[in-house]
Order: C-alpha cells, then structure tokens, then sequence
C-alpha cells in the first residue's frame, strides 16, 4: 500500500498470519499501531483491565487450535512486567503466543527515560526470542520471524519490541508468513514403533500438547487405540485429548495419579510419550518415568529435537509431529489384539472409572465441590469449552467431569493462578456458538475476575463458577502437611465478598450455591442463560480439602 505507516504495516501482517483478535491493555507507546488498526478491519481489538487478563486471553487463543499463536499488546515497563504471567505460563505450556511491546523513542534509548527496559535482559528466560524493530524496513519481516519462532520446533513466547516513534514513519515492504516445516519420522523409526508396540504385552500411551490440534486428530488418535489395542492416557491440562469414558482410556495423567493406577501402571513395559514433553506434574515428580533413566523402555515423539532427551534418555527418540506418526502407523497392517493385552486395557479403564466414580459424602462446613463437578455433567453441552484455575478445586473437576475429544480445555499447565477467567472470556469470543465455563477459586477470581467487564463489553457470555472456601486452599494444604498441628490461617485465609452481588454489578447474572439440593436447579438456570455471562458462587467446604482428601472437622 502506497503511504503505509510501519504502525499500518504491522497491522496488514498480522491479519496476513490469520490473526483476528489482539488482546490489549492501551498505552500511549504504540498509538500508531492501535490508530492503524481502524483501517484493517479483519482485526479486532479487545481492550481488557489488565495485562495480566491479556495475556492470558492470548495463551488461551495460542491453545484453541488456531493456526496462529495468540496475540497480546502491552505498554513498556510497567505494562510488560504486569503480562509477565502469561509469558511463563506460555512458556511452560509450550504455547505459540506473540506478545507486542511498546518501546521508548529511538534519540531516548540508553537515558533511562520513563518506563524504559532492555527486553533482552528481561524476557531472557521468559520468551524464546525477543525481535526488536529498529528499522521501518524491518518492520513485516519482524513479525514474520516472530510468528515463525512462536510456532517452530517447541512452541513458546516471542517478543516483538515497538519504539514508539517508529510506528508513524512510512513503511518497507510486506512480508508473506513463512511456510512451517512439520518434521515427520523416518521409515526406520516408524517399523520400530510398530514393532515394539506389538511385541510389548503391556503398552501406555500417553498422550500431551504436541497432539492438541484440530478435531481430525483426536479422531486418529481415538482410531490408533481401538486398531492397535493400547490404553490412552491424556496428560497434566489435556483431558479432553481422549474420551475420558471410552475403553481404551487408561486414566488421566495429572499432578499426583491416585496410588491404585499408578501402581498398575508400573507394570508396564513400553511408553510412548506421544506429543508430551513428560514434565515434573506428568512424571510424578520424575519417578515415572524415572529420570534420567526410564525404568521401561520410552519412545519418545516430540517436534523439537533438542527436547528429546534432555532429561529423559528414550529408546527411540522422534522429532516428529505425533499426528504423523498415528498416520503412518494406521497405513500398516494393525497386529492381532492378545486376550492378555485387552486384560491390560481392561484393567487400567476399572482402576479409572473406579477411581472417577460420582460417590462423595456432604461436607459439614459447606458444599462438597465434588457435587458440582459431577452435576456438570447434566448440563454441559458436548462441545463445551472448559477452563480451569490453579488449585485443589481442579481436583474434583479431573475426578468428575467427563471430558468427549468434541470438548476444549483451557488452563495454566505450570500452575499460574488467574487463568481460567480470561481463557474463557477469549474462548467465548472465539467461539461465540459453544458453551465456556470457567471453574475457578475465589483467590483466582480476585486476581483476573475484573476480565469480566472485558466480556461484557464485547459480548462474551462465559459461565463463571466460584468454589469460594475461604482459603488460599493448596497453601493451607501444603502448611499443614509441613508443619502438622500448626493452623495456616493466618498465611492462606481469606474474606470474600459475595460473589453473585459482585457478579451483578458488573451487569452480569449472579447466583448461588449454599447447600447440595440447590446444585442442580442453580446450575440449570446458569446454563439457560445466554444473552449475559452469569456467575456461580458456590460457597465450597473449606474441609474437604480435595477430591480425595477431607481434613477432620
């Protein structure tokens, strides 16, 4: 375009990389960016309350799927400093997101002017690249590099720095986004999968990030495990990669796996971690598999090589895309299914449903959480989008809500707290026709709640569900753990206000949940709600301190 600024310039590359919303907190360090966006109208600018929502509005984006990492603007200093949460869990969670950074003018650079900082040295452990525009030529072909890296290889953060006077100056030429290369497995890794995989007599597959795609490949994934007869296990925040219900699901692999299935699993003798980079949560802290050395044999598939055998040492190492490999497995002759490996199957899936069954006892100081979860089952759509927080609530979300591959979940693999929210004020927007539901805790909700005039600003309907136990739970928890007899009130209680009222002002529904017989009428009514986001205060016990664990009242 004759005359574009690089403010424009930028904007016509992100809408070229598929990009539809940009999640924002306004400053005045990238106006002629925020200005040119009026003229490129595939772009929509959602103006949140805090860096912090959007960033994580952003992460969400970067793991719905899309085909492009989400996109969060933020001011300097104090602007990227409050975005620095979604940054780590972006990070962590292996997640594309491109983050827009605001940056002094070009003559005040190395004077210390006001809010100024050396993103390099900052974001050094944050982000997997930070690409700085000095030049209004470099401008398309910064993004391009940015959006290139946030997606290649192990997905991540990347920074793209914006000084502010350079936003108005007449542009350089665009860039077009760079193909992806996809590796895929060799002929020679593919026969030795297939080989192991029908020699092994007790097979686990577990199943993690790299393979949280479109739709098609929860289909193959689903069709490899009734073909080649394995058991499926969805890793740490990926429940929704495997029918929770269906056979050939050998339990869900989070923080600390209840002891009967972990020990069952233990027999094993073949893993294949496929798409999983098998972190602390997912391995038991490191037991199993154990690091550095497996206690069984480990094929490991992974898109980035330098993952691959970093901390633990696999048998086969992949750099391969998993989907990849599912197809080139499924182009084979499937072995015969043994009696004793559909024995294996069968034993994991009755440890699991065992374990997930909906049998709870009321709690004495308030509603046991886990007579929610399970009544969520009758009103969540079968294409829900589910977010959680961080916390021991999310404990009884794993233990009783079903989770279909038609199903989205969302949240903070690394464990960040204030998640939930903002995730699902951007799966709403995303999504505008499916159901999103937050499951969130009142100190979650505290930190990233406001989100909510975000959604009803922009006509986002989430349903937004408080399990409010007075507490910061999982640190009372851990306190007490440590240091027996000694009260954690004083470090992790909490006052609340009410939730509903709370929920009101903003112009959103606000209801309540004080006992277990109103469980299924509240959450009727909330899910019957579509014209405005409603917010459900379920006043939690405070005991019943996990879904396996209640302390003495």
């Amino acid at each position: 375009m004759s005359g574009a600024t690089v403010g424009l310039r930028i904007a016509e590359s992100l809408a070229a990389h598929g990009v539809e919303r940009i999640y924002c907190v306004p400053g005045e360090s990238f106006l002629g960016l925020t200005d040119a966006l009026t003229d490129v109208p595939a772009l929509r600018l959602i103006v949140c309350r805090h860096e912090g929502g959007a960033a994580y509005m952003a992460c969400g984006e970067g793991r719905m799927g899309a085909p492009q990492p989400g996109v969060c603007l933020v001011s300097r200093g104090p602007g990227v400093a409050n975005a620095m949460i979604g940054l780590h869990s972006a990070l962590h969670d292996a997640v594309p997101l491109v983050i827009l950074i605001g940056q002094v003018e070009r003559k005040d650079r190395g004077r210390g002017a006001l809010q100024e900082q050396e993103y390099p040295l900052l974001l050094a452990d944050m982000t997997k690249a930070v690409v700085s525009i000095e030049q209004p030529h470099q401008a398309a072909e910064a993004i391009a590099r940015a959006f290139h890296l946030a997606m290649s290889g192990t997905p991540g953060p990347v920074a793209v720095i914006l000084p502010e006077d350079l936003l108005d100056d007449p542009a350089g030429p665009m860039a077009a986004p760079r193909p992806m290369a996809e590796p895929a497995p060799s002929e020679a890794q593919v026969e030795e999968v297939a080989l192991r995989l029908t020699r092994a007599e007790r097979p686990l597959v577990w199943v993690g990030g790299a393979m949280d795609g479109p739709p098609e490949w929860r289909v193959l994934l689903q069709e490899f495990a009734e073909a080649w007869g394995v058991p499926v296990c969805p890793t740490h925040r990926r429940p929704h990669l495997f029918d929770s219900h269906h056979p050939n699901c050998g339990g869900y692999i989070g923080n600390r796996v209840q002891k009967p299935l972990i020990e069952r699993m233990h027999t094993a003798d073949l893993m294949l971690a496929l798409g999983e980079r098998l972190s602390d949560a997912v391995s038991q802290s490191y037991s199993f598999p154990a690091a550095p050395d497996p206690q069984l044999p480990l094929i490991h598939v992974w898109p980035d090589p330098s993952e691959l055998n970093r901390v633990f040492r696999a048998d086969i190492p992949i750099a391969a895309a998993p989907h990849r490999l599912l197809e080139r497995l499924m182009a084979r002759p499937a072995p015969p299914i043994s009696a004793a490996r559909r024995e294996w199957i069968a034993s994991l899936h009755a440890i699991h449903r065992d374990l997930t069954a909906p049998r709870w006892e009321p709690a004495p100081d308030g509603v046991n959480f886990a007579a929610v979860c399970a009544a969520l089952n009758d009103h969540l759509p079968a294409d829900a989008v589910v977010t959680t927080d961080a916390g021991n609530f999310t404990s009884f979300v794993h233990r009783y809500l079903r989770f279909r591959p038609s199903m989205h979940f969302l949240g903070s693999g690394v464990g960040g707290m204030g998640a939930a929210v903002p995730m699902a004020v951007a799966a709403a927007l995303r999504w505008p026709s499916r159901r999103a539901l937050a499951i969130v805790g009142d100190g979650g909700t505290l930190m990233t709640g406001n989100e909510l005039a975000t959604a009803i600003q922009y006509g986002a309907n989430p349903v937004i569900l408080i399990s409010d136990n007075r507490s910061y739970g999982s640190i009372a928890m851990h306190h007490e753990n440590r240091y027996p007899g000694r009260s954690a009130e004083q470090a992790a209680g909490l006052v609340n206000p009410d939730f509903a009222a709370w929920a009101r002002a903003f112009g959103a529904e606000g209801l309540s949940i004080a006992a277990e017989d109103e469980v299924g009428p509240v959450l009727a009514a909330a899910f019957a709600e579509t014209a405005r986001p409603v917010v459900v205060h379920v006043r939690a016990s405070a005991l019943q301190v996990t879904a396996w664990r209640r302390r003495p009242s």
